[in-house]
């Protein structure tokens, strides 16, 4: 007999490929690279590979979090875990927090038979960590090969899961977070689901002792809405809760720590904007998920082949042969953003 976890796995996954669940705007709209007419590079010579976490990705990508502890879930994230080691690109699990509860469900979330040298992320939610030892999580993440830990911070998502599912009393999740930083031996990386990071818990963060920050902003999928469609909860007044990514990047910088780049990233382009907003990497998906149920691996492959070009058409517009030379890219920021640093009061240095 499944159990209310597993139900909830597979209903997640339903929902994101059959549902509407994305925001209506991803928000790299109202940032605009500055064209280079005369960008003395050689488009064959450019260079799009990055160092993440001690590893040397070909692309600043990762197949961010998506699922696992069902079969559906094991057999998507084989397919696309071999995908991030043909391309050698970042590949993230889906919260882990279902092995530990059945450990027969491990298999799930094992990929390094598919991904031997791939940057494989585990997850986990914060609130788990007030229940479990750091060395309980440390030796899941270890079982599955893991090269670094997801920290998952869901506020929104869980006050409107089903009643008796979410998790409300967040007291003391930060003190749990600085314990796993103070014994893990992986990176720990923090990561929203869908409504950003702030400067403020940014801060809080790098205190903790994370080695990231995912800030996963608003513009990609709504978790608020995924699970207000399996508990009918009236979420209207939430709807358009969060930060939007371009802003949580700027936001989150300011910690001095490595940001990701997730939330409404869907191409080569907006990988490049994020990453002259000060991202060092980005993260998608959604669409992975979806375009392997539509048009299976050869749609996946195609998919991050565009993502690629996309990224070097938009290096050589702005004159940048490397990632370390977009990271100086120039851009100009639309009203609604420079709205929102006028009101909270940031330098303008932060903008730059």
């Amino acid at each position: 007999m499944e159990s209310a976890i597993h139900t909830r796995k597979y209903e997640h996954i339903e929902l994101c490929i059959n549902k509407d669940v994305e925001e209506s705007e991803n928000f790299f709209s109202h940032v605009k690279l500055v064209h280079n007419a005369l960008p003395e590079v050689n488009f064959d010579e450019i260079d799009t590979s990055v160092k993440f976490l001690g590893k040397k990705l070909s692309l600043p990508l990762i197949i961010s979090a998506l699922t696992g502890g069902t079969e559906e879930g094991e057999k998507i994230n084989k397919q696309l875990a071999a995908v991030a080691e043909k391309f050698n690109i970042g590949f993230g699990l889906g919260s882990q927090r279902i092995m530990l509860e059945h450990p027969e469900t491990r298999r799930t979330f094992y990929v390094r038979d598919v991904a031997e040298s791939a940057l494989i992320i585990g997850n986990i939610g914060i609130t788990e960590l007030k229940k479990r030892s750091p060395e309980e999580i440390i030796d899941a993440m270890e079982s599955t090969g893991c090269d670094a830990i997801a920290v998952h911070l869901n506020p929104a998502q869980e006050v409107f899961q089903l009643d008796g599912e979410g998790e409300k009393d967040w007291r003391g999740c930060c003190d749990a977070l600085k314990r796993l930083c103070g014994k893990s031996r992986y990176p720990v990386i923090a990561k929203e689901v869908g409504c950003g990071i702030s400067k403020e818990v940014a801060m809080l963060l790098r205190d903790a002792g994370v080695s990231a920050i995912d800030v996963s902003g608003r513009g990609g999928t709504n978790w608020i809405k995924v699970e207000s469609l399996r508990s009918k909860k009236d979420v209207a007044p939430f709807i358009d809760w969060g930060i939007p990514t371009p802003v949580s990047i700027l936001e989150a910088k300011q910690s001095g720590i490595p940001v990701v780049a997730t939330g409404g990233v869907r191409t080569g382009v907006d990988i490049a904007k994020s990453i002259a907003l000060g991202a060092s990497i980005a993260g998608i998906a959604l669409p992975f998920l979806k375009i392997l149920k539509q048009r299976g691996i050869e749609g996946v492959e195609s998919y991050v082949k565009k993502i690629e070009f996309e990224l070097k058409v938009a290096m050589f517009l702005t004159g940048c042969k490397s990632i370390e030379e977009l990271k100086k890219a120039k851009y100009v920021l639309g009203q609604d953003i420079l709205n929102w640093f006028r009101q909270r009061e940031f330098d303008a240095a932060v903008l730059l």
